[in-house]
């Protein structure tokens, strides 16, 4: 394909679906790109009332009057023969879903892909969370090319970022989702004028490949076994979503925000120490785990103070 004079005559197709998306469709649009038409998931039932919920992606794209697809089967002969049909340049996938050779190979520029890690690391559908709950002090994101394995693809652009010690998944979320958009529109504007090398995702045999595979319920149970460290970072790496937990009185107690304390308990691991007022406290191996915002089993997330105030042990 000849290079475009501008970044701005390319024609783009963008999928995804959450509110990670939305900021780079945002950008994309705002740095004057041509989006053709947004592929996101098809709207389902949610919610106490079954009501039909769209996605963040295309409840953005219809108030910017961008045409929507929401195909059911990304191999479904109708939808390829409408994707075929807008003859897009380039294709961007931002937290979408695996898409099949016949979808990503079909512009004459490929499809790019922004993922939240620096890759290879932290390849999977996670990085986010598993990045804290491993307690790096540094995470980042990635532009590359889709190809057949998931989160392999040849690199484009990368850009670093730090994790400090407060931040939660959410934090580093919401920060991410602002760079990743950044580093977006750098690399469309680079690949359209050629000045992007594609490099390939070089493992190091002296460096440990971190995964990032999917976070079921067993992934948010806390072992208080383990050092404070880890069941702090873990409680971090879960929130606000789907957050870790554990049992306070045979009911469920997600815990979204917490602060290790370094002192050698004088309880078993698991068993918790509290005034009834002012702290609620877990041992672990070498250390407290202080509970600062949770929520109960059928009751509202709240702060400390107020739980303990309304709570009987």
């Amino acid at each position: 394909m000849s290079i475009q004079n501008s970044y701005k005559d390319l024609r783009i197709i963008f999928m995804g679906t959450p509110e990670f998306a939305v900021a780079s469709l945002d950008a994309l649009l705002k740095a004057g790109c041509n989006i053709v038409a947004v592929i996101t998931v098809a709207d389902k039932h949610a919610g106490r009332g079954m009501e039909l919920q769209e996605s963040p992606v295309k409840k953005f794209a219809v108030a910017h009057n961008i045409p929507v697809l929401q195909p059911e089967k990304l191999r479904n002969p109708q939808f390829l023969s409408k994707l075929k049909g807008l003859n897009a340049d380039l294709q961007v996938c931002v937290a979408f879903r695996m898409l099949p050779e016949v979808v990503w190979s079909m512009p004459p520029m490929g499809t790019i892909n922004l993922h939240g890690s620096l890759l290879p690391q932290y390849r999977g559908a996670a990085p986010i969370n598993w990045a804290v709950i491993n307690g790096e002090n540094e995470t980042g994101v990635t532009t590359f090319k889709l190809k057949h394995e998931i989160d392999t693809g040849d690199i484009l652009l990368q850009k670093r970022f730090p994790i400090e010690h407060g931040d939660t998944a959410g934090t580093v979320h919401d920060k991410m989702k602002e760079i990743g958009a950044a580093l977006l529109v750098t690399t469309v504007k680079e690949m359209a004028e050629g000045n992007l090398k594609e490099s390939p995702q070089l493992i190091s045999a002296d460096k440990n490949l971190y995964h990032a595979p999917k976070i079921f319920t067993e992934t948010c149970e806390i072992d208080f076994n383990k050092p404070i460290d880890k069941v702090y970072n873990l409680v971090r790496g879960l929130s606000p979503y789907p957050a870790a937990f554990t049992f306070l009185n045979g009911k469920k107690l997600k815990i979204f925000e917490s602060a290790p304390i370094e002192k050698k308990p004088i309880i078993d691991p698991g068993k918790y120490e509290t005034d009834g007022k002012t702290y609620l406290q877990f041992a672990c191996s070498n250390g407290y785990l202080a509970l600062t915002e949770l929520q109960l089993e059928g009751k509202k997330k709240m702060f400390i103070e107020d739980f303990l105030r309304g709570y009987r042990f």
